[in-house]
């Protein structure tokens, strides 16, 4: 399982990488995807959306479960990744890469600090 350390996480398994100083990449965690197994639809908000820290912003929909995504920080969503329309298994199988979900310009690039790190998030994952 990977937890790669330029990332920050949040308590609801989504990961943020920074980007530019104020865009924040947000995707699913490698732990999260394992739990949901094989997804199958990626439900993302539309583009100029807000959304507030911790605001439920789209589903994961996999062939156990639908999994509610939460904006780690808040700011408007300024891309969705187009490749998970056709192909949502791109969460399972690259889920820091190519598995992204969106982009948000954000608010206040402060609310990082409120963030896990790696390490942090590796031993949440690890207590189950």
């Amino acid at each position: 399982m990977e937890f790669p350390k330029d990332l920050k996480y949040s308590k609801e398994h989504e990961w943020v990488r920074v980007e530019d100083g104020d865009t924040a990449i947000i995707g699913i965690t490698d732990f999260a995807q394992d739990e949901l197994g094989d997804i199958v639809f990626v439900e993302a908000p539309k583009v100029g959306r807000d959304l507030k820290a911790g605001e439920s912003f789209g589903v994961a929909e996999s062939v156990k479960t639908v999994s509610d995504l939460y904006s780690p920080v808040a700011g408007q969503v300024i891309e969705v990744n187009p490749e998970l329309e056709g192909s949502p298994e791109l969460v399972n199988e690259s889920p820091f890469d190519k598995g992204w979900i969106i982009k948000l310009k954000m608010e206040d690039p402060k609310e990082l600090e409120n963030l896990l790190s790696a390490q942090d998030y590796r031993n949440l994952a690890q207590k189950g």
